[in-house]
């Protein structure tokens, strides 16, 4: 009882989270973001000396200068500026024009669409000691330039990689029956995860989903001889109780023939006429010894 009502109470957190970011930035996330971006008067004198130079650079150089200092930024991209080393006050730029000065800013371009990459097939052992392979395919997009470049090196390296790990680790506690059947249960599962485990990074998990799930040879065998013997039991149950269904059917049908001796001699000319129908040249007529009374007694 007591884990499970741990499970509720961390599922329930990360749904809270998870409401939160979709609402907007968080009061975290936004004392992060503007922790990273320094203030252009944490650069000391010399870096002011710096940029003013570069200034005087740029006015005694134009109009040349001018195409080092305007910058054009995609609609699907944004630029994180670097001022001696410093993120820019104001944030991702973009998209259109941005400005920056030579020889003392230098920017990043981050690609805001969704990128999808496949993880591949991992060698997992499941709850009940089942060996299998299965692979997925992971939907992310950045959503925040700015943590995506300062709080990691490579968020898309790192991304790949702890969508494998997160793959081994959720389907290492589900048996065999549970992965082939719980497929969308398992990717909700590894999306949850993956989300809180790149939202430091300005990364935003959108979609998880599990491609398949391949079995050892030998397991394909025993599982399809264990379905085949199913049908034949089912089989055999079906056609029992429809000889049995038969059975009363007849019995019921003897006892209307009882009741009335006409009834049988009906059914001798349904059979005959059955029989001529198939164009045989031998017919059998079966001849009630009742007719034949008459003829004997004679």
């Amino acid at each position: 009882m007591l884990t499970m009502h741990s499970d509720s109470e961390e599922v329930a957190m990360r749904e809270n989270k998870r409401r939160e970011r979709q609402d907007g930035p968080s009061r975290h996330d936004i004392h992060d973001i503007e922790a990273l971006e320094n203030p252009e008067t944490d650069i000391g004198l010399c870096g002011w000396l710096l940029v003013g130079l570069s200034l005087l650079l740029m006015v005694a150089t134009l109009p040349l200068s001018i195409w080092m200092c305007i910058k054009i930024v995609k609609e699907y991209e944004r630029a994180i500026i670097f001022r001696l080393g410093r993120i820019l006050r104001g944030g991702a730029k973009g998209p259109g024009l941005f400005f920056i000065l030579p020889c003392t800013d230098s920017f990043i371009n981050v690609d805001m669409r969704t990128i999808t990459f496949d993880i591949p097939p991992q060698e997992v052992l499941t709850k009940d000691s089942v060996t299998v392979s299965v692979d997925g395919v992971v939907y992310y997009r950045v959503q925040n330039a700015t943590l995506a470049v300062a709080n990691i090196t490579n968020a898309d390296a790192a991304t790949r990689l702890l969508a494998q790990t997160t793959l081994r680790n959720v389907l290492g506690t589900k048996n065999l029956a549970e992965i082939l059947s719980d497929r969308e249960e398992i990717a909700h599962s590894m999306q949850s995860t993956l989300d809180d485990a790149t939202d430091d990074w300005g990364i935003k998990v959108e979609r998880v989903e599990i491609k398949d799930v391949k079995l050892p040879l030998q397991l394909q065998r025993a599982m399809a001889a264990e379905a085949e013997a199913t049908r034949e039991a089912r089989a055999k149950v079906i056609a029992a109780e429809g000889e049995m269904n038969a059975s009363r059917a007849l019995k019921e049908a003897s006892l209307v023939i009882a009741e009335s001796p006409s009834a049988l001699q009906l059914r001798y000319l349904q059979t005959l006429n059955t029989i001529a129908a198939e164009k045989n040249s031998t017919i059998i007529f079966p001849l009630p010894l009742e007719m034949m009374q008459g003829f004997i007694k004679g």
